[in-house]
């Protein structure tokens, strides 16, 4: 291994010794308190120091990086102290996800320090929002984040490269080749010679280096990230190494070659550079031993501290209010001047009223900007509030909510259109497994709206007509919310936008111009998890949302006989349990209608609640009346027989023969 020590002073390489020996011997003391049964897993990265330091310490202290299980040693450059660190490996309270995640899955602004999901590829595109808010607000940053090389297979590494390359975002995209994912060897991973040649297809650069040598992974990654603050853009570097434990401990090493193991133990990272110092006069063997002995004691003080600390009490409030970053909406009540308008008019001038009030807000989206989107509700978008915060994206819906949160991480706000409701499946993990538990992880909001063009009625077929809503309501940490008026739409979406935390948002595209309303001019906010009721009847309740809300209306104005009080709930999480209940229990008898499927439909989460809650005041069973268990066709005579509508009318003869 040869190192070149540049214009670097002793001092220089003594401390870059230091910051490399240091985790080596944390992890040293980990495997010893593994053996004994005091700690119950590690990842270790024995064997890839010379990475996450050398790289850590090329970055500015305000800059984030966003590392993976192998990496203590970006945490220890940090200056994290290690009692936090141990206490968060232990689940103590004062670790930094309060005993709720493990290992290096949490993240911390205070360092600048943003960690992985078990998910991998994930983080990728987190680190291309970060960045996109340090391009937008000019500062000149740069954001180094950490994959390896078997995540690379994952389409979150696709999108989140491609993104970068195409929005020039300043994103140190760091490949840790160390030979194997879990027990798979590299060329049952890729077929390509190397991981970095995969630049050249997403029009970027790519460079290669000896992840072993400290000197090169430290003097590359200054140059480069020097570089990209100035000329923003994103590079990707792949680092040569190996990893010389198992995946994680319990699994081990069999798998691996013998003669491999032994030349890799030749490369190791800080024997190498220790043996160049000594060489160079600037370590000797008792400055060494000193050295290790300083920090051992250290070492072991802090574990142990960590160790005596209490154990976290199980408090079921708090645990459910961490789920949620703190906030108490106050509602901005309407002015007294209103427009007729359409629902797609509500929302454009919902995020138009966003944008003005909030100039840190980013919108994003497949053909948002000149074009205006697929139903035009962005048109004029960009000539009014510019290119930077009106962004066309490339199809990744993964990538670009990812971005979204991201973009939240580093102080902004972000509005992330699916084209159509159905394309959230190609982002659902970034929703329900980042912005969903970030919060409850490790405190950080997700200040992230996911706009749902969603709903049947327009012969759109299986794939561009689902109800979905109940696939994120069962989520703990996102709220849903989804309109049935013009009124609402606008009110409800600019609540959305103020609130810190994730809110997906349904706008059912069959009422965008088939629905008209008079709508408040200027700024308002509707109260999410407040339910409106239309009309009070004592004869019967319907509970429903969305498209349903018009169903409803159009049935009980058909039949005048009927005296039924109708409640249009809003808000789907949280949900109106206080209007819900008045009303079940001034009628005695319910039906819940919603255009989703009937089996597993957010209609049978309220009719559990209902007959666990309201059971004695019912005077019949809680009905509900939804759409067929099948896909969506596309044929009208076939939809029509698909959708809750054509049910309706029975249900009610139904309900009032009990």
């Amino acid at each position: 291994m040869q190192f070149d020590r540049k214009d670097k002073d002793d001092a220089q390489l003594l401390s870059l010794y230091k910051t490399l020996l240091y985790p080596r011997m944390v992890e040293e003391k980990m495997l010893i308190l593994l053996r004994q049964g005091r700690i119950g897993k590690w990842f270790s990265g024995i064997g890839q120091e010379a990475i996450a330091v050398g790289s850590t310490l090329a970055m500015q202290n305000d800059e984030y990086i966003l590392p993976m299980h192998r990496n203590l040693g970006v945490f220890t450059s940090r200056n994290i102290p290690l009692k936090r660190l141990m206490a968060q490996w232990q689940g103590k309270i004062s670790g930094f996800t309060k005993g709720r995640d493990r290992s290096f899955h949490f993240g911390t602004q205070d360092y600048k320090i943003i960690g992985m999901i078990s998910h991998l590829g994930p983080q990728m595109a987190l680190a291309d929002g970060i960045a996109l808010a340090d391009l937008i607000e000019n500062k000149k940053n740069a954001t180094l984040v950490f994959t390896g090389d078997g995540a690379t297979s994952e389409g979150d590494f696709h999108e989140a490269i491609n993104v970068a390359s195409v929005w020039n975002l300043p994103v140190i995209f760091l490949i840790e080749n160390n030979g194997y994912g879990l027990s798979t060897p590299i060329n049952e991973q890729f077929n390509c010679k190397n991981l970095v040649d995969r630049a050249i297809g997403y029009g970027i650069e790519g460079i290669q280096l000896d992840g072993n040598n400290i000197l090169e992974v430290y003097d590359k990654l200054s140059e480069v990230a020097a570089s990209i603050r100035e000329n923003p853009r994103p590079v990707l570097i792949e680092c040569l190494t190996f990893r010389m434990r198992g995946h994680e401990e319990a699994s081990g090493i069999k798998y691996v070659p013998q003669d491999l193991l032994d030349a890799w133990a030749t490369k190791d990272p800080v024997k190498n550079f220790e043996n160049y110092l000594v060489a160079e006069g600037v370590l000797n063997e008792e400055t060494i031993a000193q050295i290790k002995h300083n920090y051992k004691v250290e070492i072991e003080t802090d574990i142990e501290a960590a160790f005596n600390e209490e154990e976290p009490v199980a408090n079921e409030g708090r645990e459910l209010a961490d789920m949620y970053f703190p906030y108490d909406q106050i509602v901005t009540n309407p002015g007294s001047t209103q427009t007729e308008k359409r629902y797609l008019d509500a929302i454009t001038e919902g995020l138009r009223e966003g944008m003005q009030r909030y100039d840190n807000l980013v919108i994003m989206g497949q053909d948002i900007a000149e074009y205006g989107g697929a139903f035009k509700i962005t048109d004029g978008f960009v000539a009014q509030f510019g290119k930077p915060r009106v962004r066309n994206t490339p199809i990744c819906e993964s990538a670009i909510v990812g971005a979204g949160l991201g973009l939240s991480i580093n102080g902004y706000k972000a509005v992330v259109e699916m084209q159509f409701a159905d394309f959230v499946t190609c982002g659902f993990n970034q929703i329900v497994n980042n912005l969903a538990k970030t919060h409850y992880r490790w405190g950080e909001k997700a200040d992230v709206v996911v706009r749902m063009p969603t709903g049947a009625g327009t012969g759109a077929g299986p794939f561009h007509s689902q109800s979905n809503e109940a696939w994120f309501t069962k989520t703990p940490g996102l709220k849903v919310v989804y309109p049935a008026f013009p009124h609402d739409a606008k009110g409800l979406l600019i609540a959305a936008i103020e609130d810190p935390n994730p809110v997906i948002y349904f706008e059912h595209k069959y009422l965008y111009r088939s629905l008209t309303g008079l709508v408040p001019d200027g700024y308002y906010t509707v109260e999410i998890g407040k339910a409106n009721v239309l009309k009070q009847g004592e004869q019967f309740t319907i509970i429903t949302y969305g498209l349903g809300v018009h169903w409803a209306l159009d049935y009980l104005n058909h039949h005048p006989e009927l005296a039924a009080t109708l409640v249009d709930l809003v808000s789907l999480q949280p949900w109106d349990k206080e209007t819900v209940a008045k009303a079940v229990k001034a009628t005695g008898r319910v039906i819940i209608l919603h255009e989703d499927t009937l089996s597993n439909g957010f209609g049978s989460e309220l009719s559990a609640w209902i007959m666990e809650n309201c059971f004695e005041h019912l005077d019949a069973p809680v009905l509900r009346c939804a759409s067929l268990d099948t896909a969506i066709p596309m044929s009208k005579v076939l939809e029509d027989d698909f959708l809750a509508k054509k049910r309706l009318g029975e249900m009610v003869d139904k309900l009032l023969a009990y």
